[in-house]
């Protein structure tokens, strides 16, 4: 995966100044994206730490850590998440882990 979608200093310094709402960037703030709809779908014996999910209105899937929701959220394309999910589901990932 790439890391999610950047955006310009540009683009960041207008959307500042700007009323209208930014389209999702990775690193936002993840309070920007609201406060419903996020999902824990990876919880387990960690303490309450947690990566949670949510799939933004174009498809794209933002996650953050849940003991942070205001910081920051990395956003991914449908296409990211989905080769992301079959390479776990495959194997590709099992280096992450001890098991």
């Amino acid at each position: 995966m790439s890391g999610g979608r950047e955006m310009s200093s540009e683009a960041r310094e207008g959307s500042r100044h700007e009323a209208a709402p930014c389209a999702p960037y990775s690193g936002m703030p993840a309070r920007e994206l609201g406060t419903e709809g996020w999902h824990k779908p990876w919880s387990g014996q960690n303490g309450g730490a947690c990566v949670e999910a949510k799939r933004l209105p174009d498809g794209s899937v933002a996650m953050r850590q849940s003991t942070d929701p205001e910081g920051p959220a990395l956003v991914y394309t449908s296409a990211e998440m989905a080769a992301f999910i079959r390479g776990a589901k495959s194997g590709a990932a099992d280096f992450l882990v001890d098991d």
